[in-house]
């Protein structure tokens, strides 16, 4: 039974509004960098008490805050970066919302000191549960100084969905890394009672990247810059063989601000999809820009979500760039830093049949030794070939399994079963996608149950749907009905097919379902036509093998995101060997 309608107190109306923007204590530092870059801060500090349950402190050295607008400041909905809702459709600043302040004032001690960088003083003043007393006189450089004490004093039950100190903590670290990837030119410094968490100067985008993600990252990527359509996408992807078990290292910016985007994602995870070994995730730190009308950013109170105007535009330009800047990858581009090779365990691996080991005649080398003139005593250095191909050109087999080849670097081994694989995975999707998909009708349509938006895409994008080989008509509000597939899937899930490509149309405005499907059937194709182990090649056969990969798009990888080939530096070999120390 529903009772009659009544207003809300003011004090319960700010705890719902607070919730929203103030989850947890790095939900608080966010806020307060992205005050504090608006202003024009170029060095920031944060500390944190009690994993900022006990106390939050942002000190920066920005603009600072006119003392008559310190009120103002603490007040919702009151913000110095808009002034009319038609602002909201260019919004260039990180916030713009006026409630980070207000919000953390409502379930905090809250105490903000600031100089503008026009007064002669400073100003100062606090507000405690929602209540607010005058501003005074303080002592403070240009700049601000805001203190969030007690969080959540005033809603206990709040504080008992927090988790663990430690949680708690690198959930604030990771806030502080997330808006410093995208803040090079800013100092930012994070401290953990007297421990120092964070450490950033100001420096170049690379070098900030560097510096939170690791030079192994650096080395392990790389860079994209690429532009169209009044869009741009720059920064740093992972190689498919730096990946991560969890999608933790992932970060994408748009227009500065840090977002965790769907259609971005989806783009990205697509643009992967058949070069990363099963259950990884990619690590990336991208930058897309696009004219600030085109984006909103007033979909979630805490400004992690966005809307493109033109999604489908966006989706496809992310994808179809990092998809081509994977595949124009070639092992000679590649900077493989393979681990030093360790000792094999005796009888770790069991010989092939049909291949033995040739044993040494020890009296024949010790003669060897013994004639003058019988061998050549090189220098230290080897002389390497110019003009040597990428991949260099094979000496042995090892094992029936493994190519051995020599290049300017050093040593390759090349895993020629995993090699042959993706070399004829590419020629089998050139040659699929070079032409029309062919197409079969199914003697009985398969008819399938979707959702009513679902259907209704069918009306609007036939000629697409089509051309991806699929004739598909509505029967109902919520039901379709399959009459015609591709020849390679014939024998597919169609239900399950149907379902995904239509969510995929209505989510994201574009589909990869139908290709996807079809080249998971031409890597299995592709496996079970590819060279097996235990087949001997020759010589001529073996540098075929690399000269083949040395063209073939994302030839580091296999089908199955494994490895084709990894290359053994010779200092690496040196230090092995214990050479020149």
């Amino acid at each position: 039974m529903s009772g009659r309608i009544r207003p809300l107190s003011q004090f319960v109306a700010d705890q719902i509004a607070a919730g929203e923007v103030v989850e947890r204590p790095a939900s608080v530092v966010k806020e307060l960098l992205e005050n504090s870059l608006d202003a024009g801060a170029k060095s920031v500090r944060v500390e944190v008490e009690e994993a900022g349950v006990r106390r939050v402190r942002v000190r920066d050295d920005g603009g600072g805050i006119h003392a008559d607008d310190l009120p103002l400041a603490v007040s919702r909905h009151a913000t110095s970066k808009i002034a009319s809702a038609a602002d909201l459709s260019g919004v260039a600043t990180l916030g713009f919302r006026g409630e980070a302040l207000a919000s953390a004032a409502s379930v905090a001690r809250l105490t903000i000191t600031s100089r503008h960088a026009d007064a002669d003083r400073a100003w100062q003043i606090t507000v405690s549960g929602g209540e607010q007393r005058d501003p005074r006189p303080a002592a403070h450089p240009i700049g601000t100084t805001v203190d969030v004490e007690d969080l959540f004093f005033n809603t206990p039950a709040r504080r008992k969905f927090l988790k663990t100190d430690r949680t708690e903590l690198l959930h604030i670290q990771e806030a502080v890394k997330r808006i410093a990837l995208a803040n090079h030119d800013v100092g930012f410094e994070l401290a953990a009672g007297s421990r120092s968490l964070e450490a950033l100067a100001a420096t170049t985008v690379g070098g900030r990247v560097g510096a939170l993600f690791g030079e192994a990252f650096m080395a392990e990527s790389v860079a994209v810059d690429e532009s169209g359509g009044g869009m741009r996408l720059w920064g740093w992807v992972g190689l498919p063989t730096h990946s991560d078990r969890r999608a933790a290292r992932q970060h994408f910016y748009v227009n500065g601000r840090a977002v965790r985007d769907r259609l971005a994602g989806h783009a990205v995870r697509q643009a992967y999809r058949d070069v990363l070994f099963h259950g990884r995730h990619p690590v990336f730190v991208l930058f897309f820009e696009c004219p600030p009308a085109e984006v909103d950013v007033n979909v979630h109170p805490t400004k992690d979500e966005v809307r493109f105007r033109n999604s489908r535009d966006v989706h496809d330009f992310v994808f179809g760039k990092l998809a081509k800047t994977l595949r124009d990858l070639r092992p000679a581009e590649v900077s493989s830093r393979a681990a030093p090779m360790t000792h094999a365990t005796p009888g770790e691996r069991q010989r092939p049949l049909g291949f033995d080991v040739a044993r040494p005649n020890t009296e024949s080398l010790a003669q060897l030794f013994d004639e003058a003139g019988t061998y050549e005593v090189r220098g230290d250095e080897p002389q390497r070939e110019p003009g040597m191909p990428s991949l260099g050109y094979a000496i042995a087999q090892l094992h029936g399994i493994y190519v051995l080849a020599q290049n300017a670097e050093g040593l390759v081994v090349v895993d020629m079963h995993a090699a042959h694989e993706r070399i004829v995975y590419e020629r089998l999707k050139a040659q699929l996608h070079g032409g029309a998909v062919q197409r079969q009708r199914l003697l009985v349509p398969v008819a399938v149950d979707v959702g009513v938006a679902q259907a209704e895409i069918i009306d609007s994008r036939t000629a697409e749907i089509e051309a991806l080989g699929l004739l598909i008509e509505r029967t109902g509000p919520a039901s379709v009905v399959v009459r015609e597939v591709p020849v390679l899937l014939g024998a597919a899930r169609l239900d399950e097919l149907v379902r995904d490509l239509l969510a995929d149309l209505v989510d994201f405005g574009t589909t990869d379902i139908v290709r996807e499907s079809q080249e998971r059937l031409l890597a299995g194709a592709a496996c079970h036509a590819s060279v097996r182990a235990n087949r001997e090649l020759t010589v001529d056969e073996m540098n075929a093998l690399l000269r083949d990969m040395e063209t073939t798009p994302n030839a580091g990888q296999c089908n199955h995101g494994r490895p084709t080939y990894v290359v053994q530096p010779l200092d690496a070999l040196d230090r092995l060997f214990l050479r020149g120390q």
